[in-house]
């Protein structure tokens, strides 16, 4: 017996597989930056990105520190991941719980380690809320004068300033 697929029944199907719509606990067994955890569940590896923050980069001001801060809440922890969708990078991007069911993504940038990332997460009014307590009360990275987004960081990265000549080969 055939199985026939309608047109639109395809694309839906590919979504439904591709999105992951399912909560899960899982292990943490590595912590790569400040918003990025691998977990382990059921013998597999999965890469975390933490929704809706971003945190500075490793060889930023304050990047070191989101990951030990990361880190020290969730290394060798059991968390639930409420996963969202997968970004660019195969990555799931979720909100990671704690036992108690605090949020990881919530305590990060209410200690002021990373940045409310508002092209991710526009209407996450709970992480505007955190952000702007952090700021005015100068924890974390918002006791630097002029913090820098690692938005900014990565594209300074990327490209060399104007007037900048590349050396010779």
């Amino acid at each position: 017996m055939r199985l026939l697929l309608l047109p639109l029944q395809v694309p839906l199907l590919l979504l439904l597989c591709s999105t992951p719509a399912f909560s899960f606990t899982a292990l943490v067994v590595s912590v790569k930056d400040g918003d990025t955890i691998e977990v382990l569940s059921n013998g597999r590896a999965t890469k975390i990105r933490l929704r809706g923050i971003d945190c500075p980069e490793k060889r930023q001001a304050y990047g070191y520190r989101a990951k030990i801060a990361t880190a020290a809440l969730t290394f060798g922890q059991a968390v639930t991941i409420h996963p969202h969708e997968k970004d660019k990078y195969g990555r799931l991007v979720a909100d990671v719980m704690l036992a108690d069911e605090t949020n990881v993504n919530h305590i990060l940038v209410k200690d002021g380690w990373c940045w409310w990332y508002r092209t991710y997460a526009p209407d996450d009014t709970v992480l505007e809320t955190l952000e702007t307590e952090a700021r005015q009360t100068k924890r974390g990275l918002w006791n630097d004068p002029h913090p820098l987004p690692p938005w900014v960081y990565r594209k300074l990265k990327r490209k060399p300033p104007v007037g900048v000549l590349e050396p010779l080969p």
